[in-house]
Formats: structure tokens, C-alpha cells, sequence
């Protein structure tokens, strides 16, 4: 395992998301990293194994969400504070999906071509998904609201 997946907080939310999903076991035998490179890194070889133009499956959809839900899920256990995620897609995988902790947007992601989503490698995958969380918490503390507001 790297040093880089030990501490990264959204690596270890986003592993117990799947983990969580993996209802009949047919994921145990896999390594944390094993997991995430078959859900979520795509090589090159990979997406010219994807058309260009091509209908978005739900399962890829779920995958997609899942990684803000676990940005969402690490942001409530560090601040406290209820977050929901939102995601709209059209068939085609076009489509937006946000990270709202009460008014206040964390994380802001629009997709084009999202049936060809994915990372190069895991280091890319540890890296964005951890730079969403840190900019969460910016964010929020920017624009927190004060004692009495809501």
C-alpha cells in the first residue's frame, strides 16, 4: 500500500463507500488498491476501448457519485456539519454534480463525456479526490455562516 493512500482521508472514505456496496463479497479478496484501479482508473488503452459518443450506464453513474459522497460523508465527520450531494445526468453523460453543506456550495463539478470518466492512474485518483476535500473545507470556512444567520 503507499504512503500517499495511508493518508489520504477521501481514499479512506471512498474505500468504505465500496466496500459498503460490495453486498455479496465479490470484492473481499481484493486489495483497497485493486478496487479502485478496477472501478476507477481508465488507461489510455481503456478509453479507446470507449466510443466517443455512447449512452452512460447507472452503475458508472453510482461510481461518479459515490466519490462526492465521499467527500461529502469526510467533510460531516471532520466539521460536524450535514452535507448532501446532488447529482443531475442526462443518458448521454452530460451533467453537474454538486456538494452542499447547508447554503453554502462546497464542490461544483460539470461533466462532458462522462461514460469515458475516470482517473490515469491512482495517485491522479488520491490526488483530485483529496484537493476536492481540502478546497471543501476552504470553502466553507470563507463562506460559513455566522451565529444566528439561518
Amino acid at each position: 500500500m503507499s504512503e500517499v493512500f495511508k493518508a489520504n482521508e477521501f481514499t479512506q472514505e471512498l474505500i468504505r463507500q465500496l466496500r459498503a456496496t460490495d453486498q455479496f463479497g465479490n470484492w473481499s479478496k481484493m486489495s483497497d488498491e485493486e478496487l479502485l484501479t478496477k472501478k476507477f482508473v481508465k488507461t489510455k488503452e481503456d478509453l479507446k476501448q470507449i466510443p466517443i459518443i455512447a449512452d452512460i450506464d447507472e452503475m458508472l453513474i453510482g461510481e461518479i457519485k459515490m466519490i462526492f459522497k465521499a467527500i461529502a460523508l469526510q467533510f460531516e465527520r471532520k466539521t460536524g456539519v450535514m452535507c448532501n450531494v446532488v447529482m443531475e445526468m442526462s443518458h448521454e453523460g452530460f451533467g453537474r454534480c454538486i456538494v452542499i453543506a447547508g447554503r453554502i456550495v462546497l464542490v461544483d463539478k460539470y461533466f462532458k463525456d462522462a461514460h469515458r470518466f475516470g482517473f490515469r492512474t491512482l495517485d491522479k485518483l488520491y490526488e483530485e479526490g483529496q484537493k476536492y476535500l481540502d478546497k471543501s473545507f476552504e470553502v466553507y470556512e470563507q463562506f460559513k455562516p455566522c451565529k444566528g444567520d439561518y
